[in-house]
């Protein structure tokens, strides 16, 4: 459907037109339109693959780049309740003293969702953080996405207990339709609210959250957003509200876009990593 819907808008178009072509394909958005974000960012993505074959350079350096590499974090799958995976605190501890032995200096926890029994619950997603604080010691950096749709309160209480840990960000915590539950989460803690993810609205709603103080991080994954055209649009908007902008998901055009700007974030999202995949080794 994705297909139909935009492929009669790029028939004769300049593919170096790349601005008027994501215009054209996201005012196709309305009214319920099944013409994704993921697709715009396909189609996005492609035009920029094809400028870089023409000119004979990589992708991040034809806005004009700003580094060649940037650190990745660790980012864990959802906890889960097999023997050897990431069933418990300690699982979850061992598994980032792998991370670090491959050489990750930073880490991201994503705790147990609710189809496992018993979760959500704050005690465990607390747990699993402090067993791993303990496991890594005070070196690496630490960040929590407990992929709950917690309330207010149940927010609150791993946020302080992240505070005591010294880790680096939290991320939706609670639904991130309710804009004034993070307003309020963000003027409660001094730990750095890391957001939005999933909220709809891309670019725009990220220029609101900036307006509004509604986090202390703002966030922007190429697939999120629609591609890379928008996520450097956010970027450029962090730099001008003087904030701090980490890219969500691990794929090639979030590293673009990582390595194009200066305020995109210190991490690329590498991920999602479990004790029973062989994540480094290269599918045949």
């Amino acid at each position: 459907m994705a297909q139909g819907l935009a492929r009669p808008l790029l028939p004769g178009e300049n593919p170096f037109y790349r601005e008027r072509i994501w215009q054209n394909l996201y005012q196709r958005q309305r009214d319920g339109s099944t013409l994704s974000d993921r697709a715009l960012d396909v189609i996005d993505q492609a035009l920029r693959d094809l400028a870089g074959r023409a000119l004979d350079q990589p992708v991040y350096r034809l806005p004009g780049a700003f580094r060649d590499k940037v650190p990745a974090y660790g980012s864990t799958m959802c906890g889960d309740d097999l023997d050897g995976g990431l069933n418990t605190p300690k699982a979850y501890a061992d598994f980032a003293l792998q991370l670090v032995a491959r050489g990750y200096r930073a880490i991201k926890l994503h705790t147990w969702n609710t189809p496992i029994s018993g979760a959500p619950d704050v005690r465990s997603d607390v747990a699993a953080c402090a067993a791993v604080r303990e496991a890594v010691g005070p070196d690496i950096a630490l960040m929590l996405d407990p992929f709950h749709y917690y309330t207010r309160q149940e927010a609150l209480q791993p946020g302080r207990e992240l505070e005591r840990l010294d880790f680096y960000w939290l991320e939706e915590p609670m639904d991130e339709a309710s804009v004034s539950s993070y307003v309020w989460l963000t003027e409660q803690l001094d730990l750095q609210i890391c957001g939005p993810e999933t909220a709809k609205g891309g670019l725009r709603t990220r220029a609101e959250w900036m307006l509004r103080n509604v986090a202390d991080i703002s966030r922007a994954g190429t697939q999120d957003v629609g591609g890379l055209t928008p996520t450097m649009k956010i970027y450029h908007l962090a730099e001008a509200f003087g904030m701090q902008c980490e890219s969500h998901g691990n794929g090639v055009g979030n590293l673009h876009a990582l390595c194009a700007t200066s305020v995109a974030g210190k991490y690329h999202e590498r991920g999602l990593l479990h004790p029973f995949i062989d994540y480094e080794t290269s599918p045949p």
